[in-house]
């Protein structure tokens, strides 16, 4: 049987509406889109209308996007030692699930956060704690979607042996794991120009975590070296992993039941554009 190529998308902008996002992933020709349900630079969070709702998804469905994903604010975090922080934190994730639950998204994609000093396991603990919290809080279908980093500034999950312990100790089906590809390059976790080391990655993560749990793909090129745990993303073929890595990524056919998203500059800086998105779609 023929394997399905995997759907592939962009961050788009809702600005002016929700239904705003799939207007413009229209425009760019994307199947899967990661949008932000509110204001990405505030603690507050303003839930959408009924009105506004209705509307997306009216648009949604007249369109052919079939797959959307939240993505939480970067204010966010819950491995941080901070009371008063955690507890801003907490709250505006449950906030936004609660968003992505009301507009049936397929879940929320966050950042685990960062921490000082030497007790990286008590940031574990208070990143799982967080997240079992938000489950409770919010029922129902949408995920929690773990994003590796790229290990810099106290960074939590840069490594597989992290998110594993991270994705062993939430207590619920719905928690599944983003991969940046960016990420995991700055990281040092990952080289993707031999195939080999691509495979060799993914049979890690399968027998460590299972594959399963691998929900969707933040396809970025890296500005970054290898090793150097800096978060930069790049246009695809503009980078470190150049398209020779990307080519050789979307060779994988396990990964083509997860949704790839761009979270790229764009080659105007205005954002994930459809010249990069064509580009990502030719390699398969």
């Amino acid at each position: 049987m023929k394997i399905k190529k995997p759907l592939l998308g962009a961050h788009v902008s809702v600005a002016g509406g929700l239904y705003e996002g799939i207007e413009n992933a229209e425009r760019l020709g994307a199947e899967v889109i990661q949008i932000f349900g509110a204001s990405p630079r505030q603690w507050r969070v303003v839930l959408p209308a009924p009105t506004d709702i209705k509307r997306y998804r009216d648009a949604v469905r007249k369109s052919r996007v079939s797959l959307v994903y939240l993505h939480a604010p970067y204010l966010i975090n819950l491995a941080t030692e901070n009371k008063a922080l955690y507890k801003k934190s907490l709250g505006n994730l449950i906030a936004h699930l609660k968003i992505a639950s009301l507009i049936s998204a397929r879940g929320l994609i966050f950042h685990l956060g960062s921490f000082k000093g030497e007790d990286r396991k008590a940031a574990l603990r208070r990143i799982i704690s967080g997240m079992n919290t938000a489950l409770r809080e919010v029922p129902g279908r949408a995920m929690l979607i773990m994003e590796n980093s790229s290990g810099g500034g106290g960074k939590i999950g840069s490594t597989l042996s992290e998110m594993a312990e991270l994705s062993r100790s939430a207590k619920s089906g719905r928690v599944g794991i983003c991969l940046d590809t960016a990420h995991a390059y700055a990281a040092g976790e990952i080289r993707y120009e031999r195939p080999s080391n691509i495979r060799e990655f993914f049979s890690k993560w399968q027998s460590d975590i299972g594959l399963e749990k691998l929900e969707v793909i933040h396809a970025n090129d890296s500005k970054s070296l290898f090793g150097s745990y800096l978060d930069r993303h790049e246009n695809i073929g503009q980078g470190q992993i150049g398209l020779r890595g990307f080519r050789n990524l979307a060779r994988e056919k396990i990964l083509w039941d997860k949704g790839w998203i761009l979270e790229v500059p764009g080659f105007e800086d205005s954002g994930p554009d459809k010249r990069n998105l064509d580009i990502l779609k030719e390699l398969f």
